[in-house]
């Protein structure tokens, strides 16, 4: 199955390979016209046991080839054929905590019924020493969310899956005020319905000037009860104007938690507040080279 593909990794495998254009051309002239992709949720004709919502995110385990690192939250992106993984940048790379993995594995269900039926799928984060995933900067630094280009058509048969689109991301700051309902859908702590493989939701509220870079930076506050592992979760408020797919307009990407400093550890309780990056930097990360170009799209995207 991934002989020849060097996007896929086999369980404890070392990445190798070049960098992700050339992974994806190659993917292509392998597979060429046999190449099946998995069909979109909205051509299954079936109705899943469970909320779209639910099924757009999959829990991501990070390695250093076969040594576990890390968890975290992932959830899919589709923009015109392609298919994309975003999570946050520090999933796939944090020189401050020295965490450089070169593989990840996640979940998917192939079941629209049965969300028992479950498989793995080991993906190389490198290749030929270049990063397979797209990251950005802007005026104010680094971006903290990043996305992976996914090789559908490698995806196992029945493969069940709900996709956020560039129509659910929000652009515009009047329909969000402060202390609008949010959900956040991740894996806290690793924490999920390991039956069905399915994350859990913690509701927050939007917590800063929402359109407003909070402190220069490209993110917004959120008020929510968040922990380790809920990293590169989407942040999303309900909106059923969009369809039954997939009712939930895409506001972020959170990221990690925000507190101060000067903190008394033993006086004072955390903030309670989370940075969630706007994802509208989605929309820059995955668009096609040449039209990224040719619009202008805010933020530099760089592959290392």
């Amino acid at each position: 199955m991934y002989a020849g593909n060097p996007l896929l990794a086999p369980q404890g495998s070392i990445a190798r390979g070049g960098a992700a254009v050339r992974a994806l051309a190659h993917i292509r002239r392998l597979y060429g016209d046999r190449a099946r992709p998995m069909p979109s949720s909205a051509q299954t004709g079936e109705m899943p046991m469970t909320e779209p919502l639910l099924l757009s995110t999959t829990r991501i385990t990070t390695y250093d080839g076969d040594r576990v690192l890390t968890g975290a939250t992932g959830f899919f992106f589709e923009r015109e054929d392609q298919l994309f993984l975003v999570t946050s940048r520090h999933v796939f790379i944090d020189a401050a905590s020295k965490h450089h993995p070169n593989r990840i594995e996640i979940e998917l269900h192939t079941d629209e019924v049965d969300l028992r039926a479950m498989q793995v799928l080991s993906l190389f984060t490198y290749h030929e020493g270049f990063s397979l995933w797209r990251q950005a900067s802007d005026g104010g630094g680094e971006i903290d969310v990043a996305v992976l280009p996914l090789p559908r058509e490698s995806f196992p048969a029945g493969t069940v899956l709900r996709c956020f689109t560039p129509a659910h991301v929000q652009h515009t700051q009047p329909d969000v005020e402060v202390g609008q309902p949010l959900l956040v859908v991740g894996f806290p702590l690793g924490f999920h319905d390991t039956l069905h493989h399915l994350p859990v939701v913690r509701q927050a509220s939007v917590a800063s000037a929402f359109g407003v870079r909070f402190q220069g930076q490209g993110f917004f506050l959120t008020d929510a009860r968040t922990h380790r592992g809920a990293s590169g979760a989407p942040v999303v408020m309900r909106d059923a104007a969009l369809g039954a797919t997939l009712p939930w307009r895409l506001l972020g990407v959170h990221a990690s938690r925000m507190d101060m400093g000067t903190r008394d550890l033993v006086l004072d309780e955390s903030l309670g507040l989370n940075c969630a990056w706007y994802a509208d930097i989605l929309l820059t990360l995955t668009a096609p080279p040449a039209a990224a170009a040719a619009t202008g799209a805010s933020g530099a995207i760089t592959q290392t």
